[in-house]
């Protein structure tokens, strides 16, 4: 994991959750009170886009009054946590298809 963001939210999640039961959600702000505790808004909206690609990659689940977002559309107050095995497997499937035919 070579990216200081994504690593900052897996690493909060650890700490929220040290057992890794699952169930247990942080704030983004959280995450960006870690990379920048002075200036953590500026880092928010970062924390946000990589949390979203992560959750289009079925490796996080962002969180609504506890629901899952639709990651195409979704605003306001929102949380991160680990997803489910159907979480996980929801967001595979949704991901497009890769051709497989470069043969030209």
């Amino acid at each position: 994991m070579s990216d200081p963001i994504e690593a900052a939210i897996f690493d909060t999640l650890a700490r929220a959750d040290p057992k890794g039961v699952g169930g247990k959600s942080v704030e983004p702000a959280e995450v960006a009170k870690v990379l920048e505790p002075e200036q953590w808004r500026r880092m928010l909206p970062k924390v946000r886009a990589t949390a979203l690609g992560l959750m289009r990659q079925g490796r996080l689940t962002i969180t609504k009054k506890g629901k899952p977002v639709d990651p195409n559309d979704f605003r306001g107050v929102t949380r991160l946590r680990l997803p489910t095995e159907a979480e996980t497997a929801a967001a595979l499937a949704a991901r497009p298809p890769v051709s497989g035919d470069d043969d030209d």
